[in-house]
């Protein structure tokens, strides 16, 4: 192997670290996975605000209805906002 076809495979190799490190959708962060009880706790909310997941022939109309309601309670602070 000349040298211009090992300067050549390592500007390839340099090119595929770089492309597989660029093509995770989001960087892991340790300090905002949620916890099972906030899962929890956010489906109750969701159900209290009228969201029923086994409705499926009314899902898009019964989700976004609950979703409003949810984040006007968060924004009036009734409810608080989700760990992130």
């Amino acid at each position: 192997m000349d040298t211009l076809s090992r300067v050549a495979l390592g500007v390839l190799a340099a090119a595929c670290c770089v492309a597989s490190a660029s093509a995770l959708g989001q960087p892991y962060n340790p300090s905002s996975p949620l916890t099972r009880a906030d899962v929890r706790a956010d489906l109750a909310a969701w159900r209290a605000a009228g969201f029923d997941p086994l409705d499926w022939l009314h899902y898009p109309e019964n989700a976004q209805r609950a979703a409003a309601i949810i984040a006007q309670r968060r924004a009036s602070g009734a409810m608080p906002q989700p760990a992130q």
